[in-house]
């Protein structure tokens, strides 16, 4: 799938990840309707990986164009 066709499925809750990836990746998830000190926060991509726990993820160029993106099955 594109990023295109597999985002509405990310603002759904499913996680994603790429194919291509080396199996250091877990998936991605979108966190949103998160607030701090009582602000509302932007939604954000994390991606979980095996031994980090969670980061930020910030897709690059190669990752929005690439077509190899799939839901995660838990």
């Amino acid at each position: 799938m594109t990023f295109e066709e597999i985002l509405p499925k990310l603002k759904q809750g499913e996680k994603i990840i790429r194919e291509g990836w080396s199996g250091f990746e877990l998936y991605v998830i979108l966190v949103s309707d998160e607030e701090y000190d009582g602000c509302p926060v932007t939604p954000y991509f994390l991606i979980k990986t095996s031994d980090e726990g969670f980061s930020i993820f910030l897709p690059t160029v190669c990752d929005l164009l690439a077509e190899d993106w799939r839901v995660v099955k838990a």
